[in-house]
């Protein structure tokens, strides 16, 4: 489904990803491992190939978002773009993980298969897309989460750094999120821009009041 000129959601396997597309593909997300041909049979319908994807974004490093990075990276050769704590996070230790109190966030990372070579995305960066897409560092979901703005389109896609209850915009799910404080202070920084679409990656895009529910939701 086409959301914005050049912006397709796409439903994988556990979560929907983003085809941007230009004279390039970039890919925001992955899905769960499989998802290649659910991606494959969307890239084909809208008349563009899999190797034409160059570059794969991944919001965060849960399975949903990375596990069929590995496949599509193998079959695009697209170059796979993570955020570095979530590279490290993914490289956990059992004895860590269950030293004290095991954390939800560092058990999925240990049973989480990382990216066998991710170059490193990190705040500031702007990859040639959309005008000029923005990678924002918006920790909290798990420490490498990112959010992509593009300012000319007014369009952020959030990963799961925000979720969409009974209709409404609302803080991530608490179970899945290693810190919510930092996610508090990361959805403040997402209010302060100027955002007409919001893309999400469990819930249909949202465009109707999206600015004011956010800084709702921020103070």
């Amino acid at each position: 489904m086409e959301i914005a000129p050049d912006v397709h959601a796409v439903t994988l396997i556990g979560s929907t990803a983003f085809l941007l597309v230009g004279d390039e593909i970039t890919l925001v997300d992955a899905g769960h491992r499989g998802s290649i041909r659910l991606l494959r049979r969307h890239i084909e319908r809208i008349g563009r190939r899999l190797d034409e994807i160059t570059r794969i974004v991944c919001t965060h490093g849960h399975p949903d978002h990375i596990g069929g990075v590995h496949e599509i990276a193998a079959a695009s050769g697209a170059t796979v773009l993570m955020h570095p704590a979530d590279m490290e996070r993914l490289r956990i230790r059992a004895r860590e993980v269950f030293r004290g109190r095991p954390a939800p966030g560092a058990i999925i990372a240990l049973l989480t298969r990382a990216p066998s070579a991710a170059a490193p995305l990190v705040d500031g960066d702007v990859l040639p897309v959309l005008g000029g897409l923005h990678v924002l560092h918006t920790p909290g979901h798990t420490p490498g989460s990112i959010c992509l703005y593009a300012p000319e389109r007014r369009l952020v896609i959030v990963g799961d750094i925000l979720q969409c209850v009974r209709g409404a915009i609302a803080y991530p799910n608490s179970f899945f999120t290693d810190d919510m404080g930092l996610a508090r202070a990361s959805i403040r920084r997402l209010a302060s821009l100027d955002i007409d679409t919001i893309c999400f990656s469990h819930y249909p895009a949202m465009r109707d009041g999206v600015r004011d529910a956010l800084r709702a939701l921020a103070s």
